[in-house]
């Protein structure tokens, strides 16, 4: 009996944390679907500042010792691969945890809902059917826009990615000839 009411406990305790958690990453996600916007405005204007800023660090890179360049080169490729990881870990973490937080919002008051029931209390357990389900569709909305959002962003930082190393390669075989 004790297990359960600690439990229990437990879950309660989870539960306001879990809103909070549901509240904050759907903000987070209109937010990034906000700059998403901006930036494929910004793309289809023919504007990609993160591969403009890389092609120009290459560039000022240069010192004429074709044996420097080149690790300087690899090094300013090696940090716009890790920024552009970087800049997609947000993003994954939002796919991962908008449904798994939908889920706990879910089951939660679920508890309370059967218990309402098992009391006959149809306004206890319409309350929480409305919390629990409400949840879920948070949750799985939050993760489907994330998801999204990192598919095309993963598609963008490849062909910026692309284009930075196109570019590294011609800068090092000109310096060559």
């Amino acid at each position: 009996m004790w297990a359960k009411e600690a439990l229990g406990a437990i879950a309660e305790l989870l539960f306001q944390p879990v809103v909070f958690g549901l509240i904050g990453i759907s903000g987070w996600t209109a937010i990034a679907t906000g700059l998403f916007l901006r930036s494929l405005i910004d793309r289809l204007r023919g504007r990609r500042p993160a591969r403009d800023r890389y092609r120009a660090a290459i560039d000022q890179a240069l010192t004429g010792d074709p044996d420097a360049d080149e690790l300087t080169i690899e090094e300013i490729v090696a940090r716009a691969e890790g920024d552009s990881a970087r800049a997609l870990n947000a993003i994954r973490f939002v796919i991962r945890i908008g449904p798994s937080l939908g889920l706990m919002g879910t089951l939660i008051p679920m508890a309370t809902a059967l218990s309402g029931l098992a009391r006959g209390d149809l306004q206890l357990l319409a309350a929480n059917m409305v919390i629990a389900f409400s949840s879920t569709v948070v949750g799985l909305a939050v993760g489907v826009v994330a998801y999204l959002l990192a598919m095309v962003r993963e598609g963008w930082a490849r062909a910026d990615l692309d284009a930075v190393r196109f570019h590294a390669e011609r800068v090092l075989r000109a310096e060559e000839a």
